[in-house]
């Protein structure tokens, strides 16, 4: 089946970037996308975007497959406007953080349609820079992009198994995954490490001041730590809300492990959990080149 066009809500640093990324892998359709006027008109300078539209019923017109590109709250609401007027051979997919909140949302809009016409999905991939300016062909080379269908539901058929084929050309590893099981997931590998950059830079700014030049002195290890801390709170609101509980379970499990640490700087205690520590770099595997594409955004 060859797709003659997609539309994409939200054309920032996610959605642009899928649009240049199908652009550089040769996507033969139409690209359209909606937006605020300011960012459409970035999106169309920097050519992402065929055509572009304020309003979102006019953009998903004619279109096979629409993504949203969205924090998760907007997401929510788009789902209740969008997919009513959707023909029901067009398929509705995401990018959203969390996904039991937007599984349970296409249940209830699509109901027993939605394994034919939703499918949920979330890239591994990002910068700390927002904004279609910011977009780039290669995003989600190397990345992973979890795929939550709901039971029943098969990605192997129609536009889903298309939509799958287009993510592997754009170099990202689509991979299957409960929405409960990627929610609590994404809490400890995503979530909880934005949360703690998020606490410590600033506890170092109500500790030195923010005219200290702290990341000056700390070196690469703080300013690695600290990198995220600069993403907007407007995204991260929608995701704390939406996966609240697992977010407040991983820290507080952490909590315990940091007064763990707190009450054996002076004990063998430390080197255990030293020791425990390094068991993680054994695990992962040996990568090479820019990590930055390991942080997640949406």
């Amino acid at each position: 089946m060859r797709l003659r066009q997609i539309t994409i809500i939200g054309t920032g640093l996610i959605g642009g970037s899928f649009a240049l990324a199908l652009k550089k892998r040769r996507f033969k359709g139409k690209i359209v996308g909606c937006d605020r006027a300011p960012v459409l008109e970035t999106a169309r300078r920097k050519g992402v975007i065929d055509k572009g539209h304020v309003d979102a019923m006019q953009a998903i017109q004619g279109s096979q497959i629409v993504l949203l590109a969205t924090p998760v709250g907007v997401i929510l609401d788009l789902m209740g406007r969008v997919g009513p007027a959707l023909p029901d051979t067009a398929l509705l997919t995401d990018v959203g953080s969390t996904k039991v909140e937007v599984l349970t949302q296409a249940r209830r809009v699509f109901r027993k349609d939605s394994r034919r016409r939703f499918l949920g999905g979330h890239p591994m991939a990002g910068k700390e820079e927002a904004g279609a300016e910011f977009s780039d062909p290669d995003l989600f080379e190397g990345t992973t992009w979890f795929l939550t269908p709901v039971a029943g539901q098969s990605i192997r058929d129609g536009l889903t198994a298309e939509f799958v084929t287009w993510l592997k050309k754009i170099g990202a590893r689509a991979t299957t995954i409960e929405a409960e099981t990627h929610d609590r997931l994404c809490a400890w590998i995503s979530h909880l490490p934005q949360m703690i950059s998020t606490a410590l830079a600033a506890g170092l700014v109500d500790e030195f001041g923010k005219d200290a030049p702290v990341l000056q002195s700390g070196g690469r290890a703080l300013r690695e730590m600290t990198r995220i801390s600069a993403s907007p709170y407007s995204m991260w609101r929608d995701i704390a809300l939406t996966n609240k509980k697992n977010i407040r379970e991983a820290l507080w499990k952490l909590e315990q492990r940091l007064a763990h640490v707190r009450e054996n700087l002076d004990s063998r205690g430390l080197a255990a959990e030293f020791d425990c520590a390094h068991r993680l770099q054994k695990l992962l595997p040996h990568t090479h080149g820019n990590t930055k594409k390991s942080i997640h955004r949406k």
